[in-house]
């Protein structure tokens, strides 16, 4: 980049040209021309007329770019082209920064460690919302920024070459129509079952999901008929997720695991590093996952099950590492409420 400074008479025998870039802001009349600007040739003239009526004496910083330099819009605007996969939506460049918004209602996937790579080269900056956060439609869930008003253009094309071996860096998974059961395994009080029954289909709905009901009335020595339940539910395929309430992930004893074990399932995890709502675990049976909860009635509250269910409803295969990951911002107290979906941010934390 080439800058000097400008003296403000030498505007009027010699104008600024097309595609000078102003380092620093300019004030005429009350109106602040924004570092960064482009000058085109109506900028040009207006510079000059403030000088020659005496409505501008300040020296002006100003650079050129050279060959093999972007201005800041465009390698903002190629970094946003870099780093965005599906379910984006690129913005328009404004003072070298643009955003890049949610084109559904759905979840934010951000491969951490690729955007690691491309944030250590200078001086390219990206910045996003969390890994596995619930975004509506329209949010700005990221933005792409270069700091320089004139960039090489070396640095950007480093940072499309990581963006290609590791593609996508950012997306937003859509929430899937999604058929989702309920089972109740531990005998409930009066009105319990209607209360967990309303909370997982107003959490399932609002994701998407079809909720098909909650089967109930399995006590602790229902292994019989919890198998039987299981069998209807998973391996006929009718749905792609089962919510089971009434089994710690801290009671091996429960006849429910004895029961996903016969036939043929296994436990993914136990526990997970988050609170409220450590004692959550998760299984599989067949091609369909099983999020368990110690509690029914806890699941009318707003736990790290809350920020599972968003993931499993977009599809995702949700492992035991990707729940392991959950213990960087696990403390999940209303200070972080930003992180669940809608639904969950005024729910009350359970006891």
């Amino acid at each position: 980049m080439r800058a000097e400074l400008r003296e403000p008479q030498s505007l009027v025998d010699s104008p600024l040209p097309e595609g000078a870039v102003l380092l620093a802001p300019v004030l005429i009349d009350g109106d602040r021309i924004p570092k960064g600007a482009r000058v085109d040739q109506e900028l040009s003239r207006r510079l000059a007329d403030a000088v020659r009526d005496g409505r501008l004496s300040t020296t002006l910083r100003v650079g050129w770019p050279e060959p093999g330099e972007l201005h800041e819009d465009e390698a903002a605007l190629r970094l946003a082209h870099a780093v965005a996969g599906p379910g984006l939506i690129i913005g328009e460049p404004r003072q070298s920064r643009v955003d890049l918004h949610a084109a559904t209602d759905g979840v934010l996937r951000v491969n951490v460690a690729a955007l690691g790579l491309v944030n250590r080269i200078d001086p390219l900056e990206v910045f996003t919302l969390f890994h596995g956060q619930a975004v509506r439609a329209g949010q700005v869930v990221a933005a792409a920024k270069v700091a320089p008003h004139i960039v090489a253009a070396e640095p950007v094309a480093q940072a499309e070459a990581v963006t290609r071996d590791h593609e996508p860096v950012l997306l937003v998974a859509t929430y899937l129509p999604l058929e989702v059961a309920a089972i109740a395994a531990e005998e409930l009080a009066p009105g319990a079952l209607e209360k967990f029954d309303r909370a997982a289909r107003k959490k399932v709905e609002s994701l998407g999901g079809r909720f098909l009901g909650t089967e109930a009335g399995l006590g602790a020595s229902a292994a019989v008929r919890l198998g039987e339940v299981l069998d209807a539910l998973a391996l006929q395929r009718r749905v792609a997720l089962i919510l089971v309430g009434g089994v710690s992930a801290g009671d091996p004893l429960s006849p429910f695991y004895g029961a996903l074990s016969a036939l043929g399932g296994r436990v993914l995890r136990r526990g997970v590093p988050a609170h409220p709502g450590s004692m959550i675990w998760l299984a599989e049976l067949g091609e369909t996952t099983i999020l368990g909860l110690p509690r029914c009635g806890m699941f009318s509250k707003a736990t790290a099950a809350d920020l599972v269910l968003p993931r499993l409803l977009t599809g995702e295969r949700v492992t035991s590492a990707a729940l392991a990951d959950l213990g960087h911002g696990g403390l999940l107290g209303p200070e972080m409420r930003f992180r669940f979906p809608e639904y969950a941010r005024h729910l009350e934390n359970p006891e």
